[in-house]
Formats: structure tokens, sequence, C-alpha cells
């Protein structure tokens, strides 16, 4: 049986591993499938332009940032033609919306009396695309939090003053620029939205009016109930179900290649690549 991994980051978004470093871990944690899924960002796949090997197959990906319905919501792209100028132009304007809301987040947390120095946090980043984890790193060296979770529950989490989500490109677009370059848009980790069972239907049927076709059921490890849950929704909105450890860091969220089981009653979104799990 295949071990197959289709959400993880690198340091080129907000993980800790470069892409090399992530494919190697991915290997010895016996992946066989992986899709490096950085937030708004192909960049990784420059790193592993000349990649070939026959134990680990990767497939092109990236994880993109939108909203619906005023609430914040990723969307994976899946088995993507990486040259496509559709795409590239999205990653551009997703790019620069991401610079843009940076400068936001920082406004509104120096509004909220944070001495947030906003070159420290570039220094944070190292050249990937700024994200509210590189907020949360330097809230904690400014000793304001203890960790980075009480960072994201005090300041940055859902409705608090570092959450700016009105800048990404309506969902309707984002699911464009996937199926413009091949690739099959997936809805990632439905339930960190927090939404009530209605809720997430309907965002589903959203979804998949604009071109969606897949839902991860499998994010990390869950309860059984929570796969139960989701795997029916899957079934009933007739999408394809995607799996993935959502891999940030050693030790951090899950580690790569670990997940709970894939459902057998979902179609699974790699069913027509030509690979068997």
């Amino acid at each position: 049986m295949m071990k197959i991994d289709l959400h993880s980051h690198t340091h080129v978004s907000d993980g800790a591993l470069s892409p090399l470093e992530l494919v190697a871990r991915a290997k010895a944690n016996g992946v066989n499938v992986l899709s490096i899924t950085d937030h708004d960002t192909v960049g990784a796949y420059e790193d592993l332009a000349s990649y070939s090997d026959d134990v680990l197959t990767l497939v092109p990906g990236i994880e993109f940032s939108t909203q619906w319905r005023g609430v914040g919501v990723h969307v994976v792209g899946l088995n993507l033609t990486l040259d496509n100028a559709v795409l590239k132009s999205g990653v551009a304007s997703q790019e620069k919306a991401r610079s843009e809301r940076a400068e936001l987040i920082t406004e509104r947390l120096i509004k909220a009396r944070l001495p947030i120095d906003f070159k420290r946090v570039e220094e944070i980043a190292n050249g990937s695309n700024i994200g509210r984890p590189h907020f949360a790193q330097h809230l904690v060296e400014l000793g304001k939090v203890k960790n980075m979770a009480a960072a994201f529950k005090k300041y940055l989490g859902a409705g608090k003053a570092g959450d700016v989500k009105q800048c990404w490109a309506e969902l309707p677009q984002i699911v464009e620029w996937i199926v413009a370059a091949g690739g099959t848009a997936v809805l990632a980790h439905p339930l960190k939205y927090k939404m009530t069972r209605t809720k997430l239907s309907a965002l589903l049927d959203a979804f998949s009016e604009a071109g969606g076709r897949g839902m991860e059921v499998v994010s990390g490890h869950q309860t059984k109930d929570e796969t139960n849950v989701l795997s029916r929704l899957c079934v009933d909105k007739d999408l394809l179900g995607s799996c993935g450890s959502d891999f940030h860091q050693p030790s951090h969220w899950s580690e790569i290649g670990s997940m709970s089981a894939f459902p057998e009653v979902c179609e699974p979104v790699w069913s027509n690549w030509g690979l068997s799990a």
C-alpha cells in the first residue's frame, strides 16, 4: 500500500525545512507520493527542478488563501502544470496580496500597542512569503506571549487584531487558476474552519459550483468520528477525497506522512493519476 501525503510545507512559506530536506524526510518516513503545498507560492519546486526518484513521486501543488462569507479558507491545488501562465499570474497576485496583508497586520498590531518591528519580521521570514507565523515568532521574541500558540490565540487568530483576510482573491478566482493549470482544486482541512455542518455544507456547494473537485477527508491525525463526518460529506457532495499531514516542522502539528487512515468510501483525488493506494 502506498503512503500518500498531499499537503506539506517548506521554509519557502511557513515551514521549517528546505524543499530538499522535506523530500528526504518524507522518503525516510516511507512516503511514496508527496505534494509540497506552500502558501501562495510554488517556489519550492525551483529547488527541485532536477529532482527525479523511483521511490518518491512529487505531485506539484500549492495552497491558496482565500475567504468565503468572511471566513478565511484554504484551497489546495494538486497536479499542477507549474509553467502555466494563468497560474503564474495568480501566484504573483497572491504574493502581492500577501505583502499588502503583512503591512496591514503590522499596522493593526501596532495600533494594539504592540512594538512590532516589520524589518525583524522580514528577517524571520528570511526571504519567504510573510505570514502570521512569522509575526507570532516575533511576538514570542518580544516577550509578549509565551509561545506561538498563545500569539495566535491572543493576537493573530480568527477575529483578532492580526487576522486580515480581505486581501485575497475570491474563491472562484482561486479555483479558476488551479483548473487553468490542469490541476484539481481541493478544499483544505475543512474542520479547521470550525463551521456548523450546515455552513460547511454550503461552503462545499459554493466550492463545487466554482469548479472545486475535492476535499481533504484526512488532515493530520483525526478521530474516527471526524473522519466519518468528512467522508460522508465527501460522498454526499460527489467530491474526490484527499489526505495530507499539513506538515510544517518536526514535532509540530503532524509528522510528514503521518495521518489517519484514508476512508475507503471516498474516491481518492489521485485515482486518475496512475497511482494506487
